[in-house]
């Protein structure tokens, strides 16, 4: 029950949002600045308070980065070669088809629920989990679909990397890193101001999927929408916790590491295929079943761990 509580209001902002631009309320073209807002304002804010807060040391833990980092990069994989060979897909269009399946919404969904489940011990693997997809999910998304320069090929490629490090995704997770490195606390005032900025991104976000949201675009990605899904809430949390097993992760990470992978497509793929004109449809169709099915998937999974998480306890 927990869990349905914290996913199905995710879903209900989305919904609202489609119901905004379906009956006239609110046009369709507003999702644009939502999404703007999110992805040049909100979003650097929140990652770099994320990341800054936590002590350096903490995001090393290597047997849970093994099991939930490799799990995403290998299901990322999987789909973007499939997406390739299949010939119809570009760079952008497979990078996303791949992100689309493996970058998942640990800030909002699977941190709240590890804490509201297993309290505070649990958040730091989900805060790792959060900081792994900041600092090498977004990057290599933000290299593979800024490879696709608008100057086309004969652009120097010092002009591709200044256009990635200075991409608010990147940019916003390496202060937070050097941040965390140093060990200072962020200044109560900054981290507050952060925060208020950072606690937009999610309702600007969802709404802004659903705003931009058409049923012609559900149903013409409805299909690859629920491959997708496949993927990211079954595949992914099999593979994970097989990692878990094979590096001898303990109990709670091991419980940590598949809610992590299990919970739905990030939000935030949708603004960066947005923010680059890729897979708008596709993507917000996926966040959309994926947060829809995971109120199943997550209750189950949380079941099939329950043995397994009173020994954390």
């Amino acid at each position: 029950m927990e869990v349905a509580s914290l996913v199905l209001p995710v879903f209900a902002i989305i919904v609202t949002g489609w119901f905004a631009g379906e009956l006239g309320y609110l046009s369709r073209s507003l999702a644009d600045g939502l999404v703007h807002f999110a992805y040049n304002v909100a979003m650097p804010a929140l990652l770099i308070v994320t990341i800054a807060q936590e002590p350096a040391r903490n995001l090393l833990e290597w047997r849970f980065l093994l099991a939930f980092g490799g799990g995403s990069l290998i299901c990322f994989a999987l789909v973007f070669v499939a997406a390739r060979a299949g010939g119809q897909h570009d760079l952008a269009s497979s990078t996303i088809h791949g992100m689309a399946a493996a970058m998942t919404n640990t800030g909002f969904v699977a941190l709240p629920i590890l804490h509201a489940i297993y309290g505070q011990p649990a958040v730091l693997p989900a805060a790792i989990a959060t900081v792994f997809v900041a600092a090498v999910m977004f990057p290599i998304t933000v290299i593979l679909l800024e490879k696709r320069d608008p100057r086309g090929p004969s652009a120097p490629s010092a002009g591709l990397v200044r256009q990635i490090l200075l991409n608010p995704m990147v940019l916003s997770t390496l202060i937070g890193l050097l941040w965390a490195i140093t060990g200072l606390p962020i200044p109560a005032p900054v981290a507050a101001y952060l925060n208020v900025i950072a606690a937009a991104l999610t309702p600007c976000a969802l709404f802004a999927i659903g705003l931009g949201l058409s049923v012609e675009g559900l149903w013409s990605n409805l299909g690859a929408s629920f491959a997708l899904a496949a993927v990211k809430l079954v595949i992914m949390p099999l593979i994970v916790y097989g990692l878990c097993l094979i590096t001898g992760l303990d109990p709670l990470y091991t419980v940590a590491a598949v809610i992590c992978a299990a919970v739905p497509t990030a939000k935030t793929v949708y603004v960066l295929a947005h923010e680059h004109k890729v897979e708008e449809k596709l993507v917000a169709a996926t966040v959309s079943v994926t947060t829809m099915l995971s109120v199943a998937t997550l209750l189950f999974a949380l079941y099939l761990l329950s043995g397994l998480a009173t020994s954390t306890r």
